[in-house]
Parts: structure tokens; C-alpha cells; sequence
């Protein structure tokens, strides 16, 4: 086992990207996506163990908690977390809090990559796709210092209430929405969707997706089609697309990657 571990859900790339950038400044360190049920859970042994995971709908991906409730962690492993949004934090930094003890913590914010309901260019504060990079490219630099020198939060992370409330309706929600995935003439049958799916929940019929309704809605197959012949309703043929420039299919799925 690498001296650090990064556990990392990622859907268009930005979390994967700042688990990445955080890795290189630790040096050593395994990220272990959390996309699919992870290939390693126990890493009692590890100096440090982070997490890096979005805000979907005002809480954590489906699945991810499920995820962390099997990890086996050292209760003397330092132990930092990294939430990642468009504009608020949600429950999800509470949740990890409550499950393993926090020491440290920190919220970035970045594009949105949830088209069908803002812009990806929606973010707080409002920047440019390029500026919102280099500032999270920044904030992963001295978030991976402050973890290397084993730096203390003075607070623990708090949930919103509401937020609560808004992430127990988007499983129904996300269902729902699915059903209204549709792909134009555009479509090459690469299987690109079908690959950056983290549920299993596209399957390539005679070249073309068919889209099941066991859908987180991370949107990668609409963000990471090479043709842009995914749409979710009207709304998104509109609008421009959106994946982390650093992250490639093939890394978004591998499980486990290492940083020396």
C-alpha cells in the first residue's frame, strides 16, 4: 500500500483532476475512484486518507456513501476531505465528518456539470472554464501541503438542513430525468457513454446507446462524447459542453491510480 490513499468520485473530471493535483504534491499516493463499488476498501496501514468527491443535488453521489460505509480506515490515519461544487459544499463534507473524523477539510468550487439545469459556466464566484482551472489548480497545491504538513481545520464541516432534504429527492428525480436522454445523428457508436457510465446503465444496440433509468445523472456520457450527440432534453443541444481539459475517459474509469 502507497504511504497516502485518495478515495475520488468523479464525474466530468474536476474531482479527479484536483485528487490528482493533491496526489503529486503528497507524492505516493493511490486514488481509489469511488465511481464503481472500489477495488481496495481496506487501507488500515495508510499515513494519510483523503477524499474528494462532488456535491450532487445538495448531498453525495448516490452510492458514495454506501461506499464509505464499508471502507476499513486507521483510526490514527490523518484523515482530509475535499468537497467540490458549483456554488454550496451540501452535506456530503458532514457526512464524511461523522464516518471518520475529519482532520482537516476544505470546499472548492468549479464549473458545473449539471447542463440541463445551469450553464457549466454557473459557479461561485463566476469565472471563465480557463480561470476556474487554474484556481482549482491552486487551491489542490495548497490543500497538498497543508495535508503533507498534517494541517487541522479549527471546525468541523456542517450540513444545511435544506440540503438534506433537496439530496433525498434527487434518487426519484435523477430516475426520471433519465428517461429523457436522447442521441442525435451525430452519433459515431464509439461505446465512449457506455464505458463512462458508472452504473452499467447504457448499452450499445446495433451501434447506437440505449439508456436504462439507473442514472446518477454525473452526466459523463453527454460530457465526454466526442461527437456531442447526447442530449438531456432540449436545454442541453444549447448549451456547450463540458469535461475537466486534464482527465480522459480511460483515466475516469481506471480504479485505482498512482502518483509517485
Amino acid at each position: 500500500m502507497s504511504e497516502n490513499v485518495i478515495f475520488c468520485y468523479s464525474g466530468t473530471g474536476n474531482c479527479l483532476d484536483m485528487a490528482k493535483n493533491i496526489a503529486r504534491e503528497l507524492g505516493d499516493t493511490d486514488i481509489i475512484m469511488m465511481r464503481r463499488t472500489p477495488t481496495v476498501t481496506d487501507v488500515r496501514g495508510a499515513k494519510r486518507v483523503g477524499f474528494v468527491f462532488p456535491c450532487y443535488a445538495g448531498g453525495l453521489p448516490g452510492g458514495v456513501e454506501d461506499t464509505l460505509n464499508s471502507l476499513q480506515v486507521d483510526p490514527i490515519s490523518y484523515k482530509f476531505a475535499v468537497g467540490m461544487c458549483s456554488a454550496y459544499p451540501g452535506t456530503g463534507l458532514s457526512i464524511v465528518d461523522r464516518l471518520f473524523h475529519l482532520d482537516y477539510w476544505q470546499v472548492v468550487t468549479h464549473q458545473c456539470s449539471c447542463i440541463w439545469l445551469f450553464p457549466h459556466t454557473m459557479m461561485m464566484p463566476m469565472l471563465t472554464p480557463e480561470a476556474a482551472q487554474e484556481r482549482s489548480e491552486r487551491e489542490a497545491k495548497r490543500i497538498g501541503q497543508d495535508a503533507k504538513a498534517l494541517k487541522r481545520s479549527e471546525k468541523a464541516p456542517k450540513a444545511n438542513p435544506l440540503n438534506k432534504l433537496e439530496s433525498s429527492a434527487w434518487p426519484k428525480m435523477s430516475q426520471k430525468k433519465a428517461k429523457s436522454f436522447s442521441v442525435s445523428s451525430m452519433c459515431i457508436g464509439c461505446g465512449t457513454c457506455a464505458k463512462v457510465c458508472p452504473k452499467g446503465n447504457i448499452r450499445l444496440i446495433d451501434g447506437r446507446p440505449q439508456f436504462g433509468t439507473d442514472c446518477l445523472q454525473c452526466l459523463a456520457c453527454l460530457q465526454y462524447c466526442p461527437q456531442e450527440a447526447i442530449s438531456l432534453g432540449k436545454i442541453t443541444q444549447k448549451r456547450e459542453h463540458y469535461h475537466n481539459p486534464n482527465i480522459t475517459p480511460d483515466e475516469l474509469v481506471k480504479p485505482v491510480i498512482h502518483i509517485d
